[in-house]
């Protein structure tokens, strides 16, 4: 038999030309597992007459879940159980007792696009004609591929372009007619990524040449020869909730030609107050934002966003691309 011939076999097995799940038993286990969720971990976790945790040591929470890796797998009561348990045993971060200054409780309609969203299991990358034009060290070029292209429509038609007016709307809140932005997985990544800017601004050899090809760098004050490049602002401290005077801070920036980013993860979300908007007023001086919209608006963790003033500036210095991963649909 040639080598290179699939045996029939093989090329006939279910196992590789018919479906890897049962859709049939998955979607009827869905719909059980989903009314579980509904009554354990939405109604009866929203309920103040019902415990924030049914708490228990880890000790005995392990026993308890028999959390042990076997060979085979569960039926479908046993998973449903298993669903059950890890609703009853984990903390009720929306139950109406439970403080927290880092969550916001539920909102059903963004609860609903959380499962839509998981769902689709869509994915946003960098589009193949914004690659090529990133290649050429063209930066005119890329500022119009970023409006010509964006993220790869032909995946996420849907949610490129609600992703758009989301980072356009966020960006007018804090006083910006255009800019750019991006969703981060968290507010200490989009912090990074600001810093990441800043520094590609003030070095922007560092993208080619390295570190080393650039002064060593400071945040905040130079000291022993430091050069500074950013100052970070905060608008609601974490512990405290203290706002910076970010006019002021605005002003020494300006002097000095320091990129201004402003760490409003907790609190950019006071924009949206007629009664404490004030606290950030100088936010649109500033050449970039990170905003945590979980922490305030009821978004669900993890939604953070890194806005910036500059649309020319934002995606060079974080990426590299590799025609390994090219891909035309």
């Amino acid at each position: 038999m040639n080598p290179h011939t699939i045996p029939h076999q093989i090329t006939k097995s279910p196992h590789l030309n018919g479906p890897l799940v049962d859709h049939a038993k998955g979607q009827h286990f869905l719909k059980d597992a989903f009314q579980v969720i509904l009554e354990e971990a939405l109604c009866r976790a929203t309920d103040a007459k019902e415990k924030v945790c049914e708490w228990r040591d880890a000790h005995e929470l392990r026993a308890v879940l028999d959390l042990e890796l076997r060979d085979g797998g569960e039926s479908h009561d046993q998973l449903l159980q298993r669903v059950r348990d890890v609703a009853k045993y984990s903390v009720k971060t929306n139950h109406p007792l439970f403080f927290n200054q880092l969550f916001a409780g539920v909102d059903y309609y963004a609860l609903t696009g959380r499962f839509l969203t998981e769902t689709l299991n869509t994915s946003q990358g960098v589009s193949e004609k914004e690659r090529d034009r990133e290649s050429e060290n063209d930066r005119e070029s890329v500022r119009e591929g970023q409006r010509e292209c964006e993220y790869t429509y032909e995946v996420a038609p849907v949610f490129v372009l609600m992703e758009d007016v989301v980072l356009s709307k966020l960006r007018s809140l804090v006083g910006w007619a255009e800019g750019d932005g991006i969703f981060c997985p968290g507010g200490s990544i989009s912090n990074m990524f600001a810093m990441n800017v800043a520094r590609y601004r003030a070095f922007p050899q560092v993208k080619q040449q390295g570190l080393w090809a650039v002064p060593r760098l400071a945040v905040f004050t130079s000291q022993e020869g430091a050069v500074p490049f950013l100052v970070c602002a905060t608008s609601g401290t974490t512990i405290q909730g203290s706002f910076d005077p970010l006019d002021s801070i605005a002003d020494v920036c300006e002097r000095h030609g320091i990129w201004m980013h402003v760490d409003a993860a907790w609190g950019g979300s006071v924009l949206f107050s007629k009664k404490h908007s004030h606290l950030m007023k100088g936010i649109e001086r500033a050449d970039s934002v990170t905003w945590n919209p979980h922490k305030m608006l009821l978004t669900g963790l993890q939604c953070s966003v890194l806005l910036l003033k500059d649309t020319t500036v934002g995606h060079v210095p974080s990426t590299h691309f590799d025609p390994f991963h090219t891909m035309c649909l």
